[in-house]
């Protein structure tokens, strides 16, 4: 995984995001999977003839210059320059080139925040929808007008080319890919470690598993949280309207507002969630996983999964050798803060 810091001076802003993807790839995890990522920081001169920015952040000496790129799977840029963002500086040649041979080899391409616009400037995201920081997708929009800019969003899952929104919509794009790679199960656990939410729902449809609200809407977190603790039990739309003190259709209405999807839509991604985390973690049988997600018997479990994932469950679980523990429900259980009960003898 390559890691592309475009300019000598990084300042403050753009640390974070460059932070991020250190933190979520650059510290092994093997108790989680073995091999972890192999990250390369690789540093882009500045643009020729372009006259050096005054000192306003750190500098970074790192081990790779672009050709850290070259055979890279993934190449991540974190950021731009603001002067680039704003057209008063071009992008360095020897950048772009270095971005489209990535890109023409089959490399994974990925931006957060400002970095979209170097995808951009490559090419890379010609006849694609992306997105950037909210405060950046209209000058985006406007200087490559061949992009789809998506400003309500996250962040964008193209296939092999992926954008996110600014500051902390970045570390969600790098636990996705983390998903992607590693499964959902080693994504939640190192969500559990950085103390952040393993999903965040974006402000309008899009396919993101979710389970808390938006900040902007605190109303609903509770009923939410209550929910997905409750997912191996029938929930109605009315019982959830009930839990949140407002009529169904008002939350309706909130949750769609918040989420982009409709309660029964919003039920279905968080029990399709359950059911990747306990196939890849456990060992219990099909019918059980079906059971204890709320999906009830074990074809329809099969249904909903092979729909929205592409393969049966039974698949999924191949594709995760020597994760799977033998399951048991204690872990239900103690989720909620019960205690198992002792046996009866």
């Amino acid at each position: 995984m390559a890691v592309v810091a475009i300019d000598d001076d990084i300042p403050f802003w753009d640390l974070y995001e460059l932070g991020v993807v250190c933190t979520v790839f650059g510290i092994p995890h093997p108790d989680l999977a073995d091999p972890w990522y192999e990250l390369r920081l690789c540093a882009a001169p500045p643009s020729a003839g372009q006259p050096a920015p005054a000192p306003a952040g750190f500098t970074m000496r790192t081990p790779y210059g672009l050709e850290g790129l070259d055979g890279a799977d993934t190449v991540i840029v974190p950021s731009v320059p603001e002067a680039c963002v704003d057209g008063e500086r071009e992008l360095p040649d020897e950048l772009l080139r270095a971005l489209r041979r990535a890109a023409d080899r089959g490399a994974r391409m990925v931006s957060l925040c400002a970095g979209a616009f170097a995808l951009a400037a490559a090419g890379i995201l010609d006849g694609r929808r992306a997105t950037a920081h909210w405060m950046h997708t209209e000058a985006l929009a406007r200087r490559h007008p061949e992009v789809e800019v998506d400003d309500s969003v996250l962040y964008v899952d193209d296939g092999n080319v992926l954008t996110s929104a600014g500051v902390t919509a970045g570390l969600d794009l790098c636990l996705h890919l983390v998903r992607r790679d590693l499964g959902a199960h080693v994504a939640n656990q190192l969500a559990r470690r950085l103390v952040v939410p393993a999903h965040r729902p974006g402000g309008q449809a899009q396919f993101v598993e979710v389970s808390v609200p938006p900040s902007g809407d605190e109303g609903l977190a509770p009923v939410l949280q209550w929910a997905t603790e409750r997912l191996d039990e029938p929930l109605t739309v009315d019982d959830l309207a009930a839990r949140a003190g407002m009529s169904p259709r008002t939350f309706y209405r909130r949750l769609h507002a918040a989420t982009g999807s409709t309660p029964l839509q919003w039920l279905l991604a968080q029990r399709l969630s359950r059911a990747q985390s306990l196939l890849e973690a456990t060992a219990l049988p099909v019918e059980r996983v079906g059971e204890l997600s709320g999906l009830g018997t074990a074809a329809n479990l099969r249904r909903h999964f092979t729909l929205h994932f592409g393969v049966t469950p039974t698949d999924y679980r191949r594709a995760f050798p020597g994760r799977a523990a033998h399951g048991t429900d204690r872990s239900q259980r103690t989720r909620r803060g019960e205690h198992p009960r002792t046996p009866k003898h």
